[in-house]
């Protein structure tokens, strides 16, 4: 596919692994940011085309992995109410609460529908003026501008039955409190292209001074991964700590001013809890007061019980980059895609879904793929 297939090029990615090679000189821990980048590494087995020194360790890039436990609890009970169908993306479905799933709850005769675009519940909406169609409202940056669009729509022509439970957050606060721990080892980020497709990258700024660390904006194929890695590698061997775009032919440094437009009228930032990270201020969106009429917290207060997390799920530390999958007593086993413990496991751009589907059981596994990691499939 003509401006897709370059980036995949095998020669093109060995002579760009090549020049990893011959640049580093001592090891470097580098965080991958989005569960985009994540699935394309693992699918393609990058991390053996680098230097032994060189680890990339994947962070809370997947907004459902993020999904809080207690968001997930009041969408069931929401979607439970016998007037309400409930519109979600499909890997939502699948993520498991305290007691039940979406998909449980549809099971169980809850009207669960799966939609491509809020603009699709909004229709439902409009075709159905006697239900209430709730959309689940989840994602990064990315997929804010659409959800700030539809709760506009909605509200010029004064639709009333639509409403939205919002549980947005945002990257460069999530960045942050990984800098910030105690415990961190990551020495630079490759950044999410999609999200600053939307927001630019001037808000990275503040981190890459306050923390002296490398921030390489990326696209998403085996040459694009690289070449951050090269970028990022080049940068801390020689002691420099910048913000830079690997992506020049998707984002642009001010971003989607637009859409950013839109994100502010509709939404405000809130703190956030994420799903085996916990609260991070600031790093979450929320509807305005001015459109809380469409907040269906608001419009469908709900009891939430008890908030019952997987003991043996390590979800948590592989979100935040200090465990593998594979380290998980359960993963392969006790935790599938079919039976999740955690939300990792369930959407395709989760690390234990995809070292699960390509099988990364063990470190070395990462070998085995590598005659295929960039012929193009």
């Amino acid at each position: 596919m003509k401006f897709l297939d370059e980036y995949r090029d095998h020669d093109a990615v060995q002579q760009m692994a090549q020049a990893i090679r011959r640049i580093a000189t001592r090891p470097w821990t580098l965080m991958e940011v989005c569960g985009g980048q994540t699935y394309t590494i693992v699918k393609t087995g990058l991390q053996a085309l680098l230097p032994e020194g060189i680890t990339l360790v994947h962070g809370p890039g997947c907004p459902v992995c993020v999904t809080p436990l207690e968001m997930i609890d009041r969408a069931v009970a929401i979607a439970r109410k016998p007037q309400v169908t409930l519109c979600s993306f499909g890997d939502m479905l699948r993520v498991p609460g305290s007691t039940q799933s979406l998909l449980d709850a549809k099971a169980c005769g809850a009207d669960v529908r799966i939609v491509y675009s809020p603009l699709d519940a909004l229709q439902l909406a409009r075709l159905n003026p006697a239900r209430e169609v709730v959309f689940f409202a989840v994602g990064f940056e990315t997929t804010a501008p659409a959800n700030a669009m539809a709760v506009w729509q909605a509200n010029r022509e004064k639709i009333p039955n639509f409403s939205m439970l919002v549980s947005h957050v945002l990257v460069p606060p999530a960045m942050e409190a990984i800098l910030s721990s105690p415990d961190c080892r990551i020495q630079a980020f490759l950044a999410a292209g999609h999200v600053c497709m939307v927001m630019g990258f001037e808000e990275y700024t503040a981190i890459n001074q306050k923390y002296r660390v490398p921030i390489v904006i990326t696209g998403f194929e085996p040459l694009d991964l690289l070449e951050g890695v090269l970028m990022t590698v080049t940068q801390l061997e020689s002691a420099r700590a910048e913000v830079e775009n690997q992506y020049v032919r998707a984002v642009r440094r001010s971003g989607n001013r637009p859409a950013q437009e839109r994100i502010a009228e509709v939404f405000e930032v809130t703190p956030r809890a994420w799903r085996g990270i916990g609260e991070i201020p600031a790093s979450g969106l929320r509807l305005r007061n001015t459109y809380r009429h469409f907040d269906a917290e608001f419009r469908f207060p709900v009891e939430v019980g008890q908030i019952n997390e997987s003991k043996e799920c390590i979800a948590g530390l592989v979100l935040q980059g200090q465990r593998k999958p594979y380290e998980c007593p359960a993963f392969g086993t006790r935790c599938t895609p079919e039976r999740p413990l955690g939300a990792p496991m369930v959407s395709s751009e989760g690390a234990c879904a995809a070292y699960y589907h390509f099988g990364r059981r063990k470190e070395n596994d990462d070998l085995t793929v590598v005659s295929t990691a960039t012929s193009g499939d």
